[in-house]
């Protein structure tokens, strides 16, 4: 009889199909179906004997892949078991007998309580007295009169001063007469105030302290009456502030010359009678001058007009030229001063020079950009003659 073996590969199975001669070939296995309960297991029978290896022949061409079948349905799972009978309590044991209680002691016997004494005897109270009456309210007496009122002393740290005063002390409610007279009288770093007035000056004012604020109210005027310097500000740190200064003729000198360190001249009013003719003949009257090595000078906010020059400048004096209004004059004279100009104007009439460099004085700072200082200070009309 001759037999045919033919393979039909599916993944992970190997499948061997035998025909017979003369019958059709067996087709692919269908679906499976659902594992039936596992029958008993049958006895095991007797291994026969192994026969001789035959050889291996050789390896066939591998067959085409044929199609995956269906996975067949999942198997019912089976019954779950019996939960076994739980297995009685053992026995408890016995509990243990308690032992019996200790004897109490014997209580001592209480002390007898000691005889209470007699009570004393209280005394009487004595009886209240009656009250007296109350004598008469004595008239009042009448008030004595109001003594006089004190004067205040005087505060040498704060003078007043008014022009022609007679027998003034400084205080306010009796000004002194003189602004000499303030100035001889305060002490360091205190105040003097200028009322309304005019006042008549011959002799230069010396202002030698130190720290002192000479200050003015308005329309207080100090008119200069000879050829001399009207103010001298000697000492340091001082500001004077307020006054109007001029003169009643054109007098060769200035209204106002620095001679400390720090000083300020600050919000005043300088100017000279008026003078004909170009401003180049006319009579040397100026506003401020400082004096050579003069430092950190500040003349601030002022107002200068009809002078020759509004401020000469000499050399090596250094300071701060800031803020002040001036017209009909020559101008600032910078005579090898280091003075920083910033936020000066100019007024009409226009200044013949609003400023004049002259031969020696720095081309290096404050003065290196002339343009510079033309824009910090209004377009100044500025000569340069270095």
């Amino acid at each position: 009889m001759f037999f045919c073996n033919h393979f039909y590969k599916y993944p992970q199975t190997r499948i061997i199909v035998k025909t017979i001669p003369g019958l059709s070939i067996q087709g692919p296995p269908g679906a499976t179906g659902p594992t039936g309960a596992t029958g008993e297991r049958g006895l095991q029978g007797f291994a026969g004997a192994t026969g001789p290896t035959g050889p291996t022949g050789p390896t066939g061409p591998t067959g085409a892949t044929g199609p995956t079948g269906a996975s067949g349905e999942n198997g019912l799972p089976g019954p779950t078991g019996a939960t076994g009978a739980t297995g009685e309590r053992g026995l408890q044991g016995l509990i243990g007998a308690t032992g019996p209680t200790g004897a109490t002691g014997v209580t001592g016997a209480t002390g007898a309580t000691g005889a209470t004494g007699p009570a004393g005897i209280a005394g009487d109270t004595g009886a209240t007295g009656p009250t007296g009456p109350t004598g008469p309210t004595g008239a009042t007496g009448e008030i004595g009169p109001t003594g006089p009122t004190g004067t205040l002393g005087v505060n040498n740290s704060l003078l007043f001063v008014r022009s022609g005063n007679v027998g003034g002390d400084g205080t306010q409610a009796n000004p002194l007469p003189t602004i000499s007279d303030a100035i001889n009288q305060v002490e360091d770093n205190g105040y003097i105030i200028v009322e309304e007035g005019v006042y008549d000056i011959s002799t230069t004012l010396n202002l030698n302290k130190s720290g002192i604020s000479l200050i003015g109210k308005p329309n207080s005027i100090i008119m200069l009456q000879s050829n001399v310097v009207g103010m001298l500000v000697s000492g340091d740190s001082n500001e004077v502030y307020g006054l109007t200064f001029t003169s009643n003729n054109p007098y060769p000198t200035e209204f106002i010359q620095i001679g400390g360190n720090n000083n300020i001249i600050r919000n005043n009013i300088l100017f000279g009678p008026e003078q004909s003719g170009s401003s180049d003949t006319w009579v040397t009257n100026r506003g401020v001058v400082t004096q050579g090595a003069t430092q950190n000078s500040w003349i601030d906010g002022n107002i200068f007009y009809s002078l020759r020059q509004a401020g000469y400048l000499n050399p090596n004096s250094t300071g701060y030229i800031t803020h002040n209004v001036v017209f009909n004059t020559r101008g600032w004279v910078v005579d090898q001063a280091l003075m920083q100009f910033s936020g000066n104007s100019w007024g009409s009439p226009a200044n013949a020079v609003d400023i004049a460099l002259l031969a020696g004085t720095t081309t290096s700072a404050p003065y290196d950009s002339v343009s510079d200082l033309q824009r910090n200070n209004s377009m100044a009309n500025i000569s340069d003659q270095r």
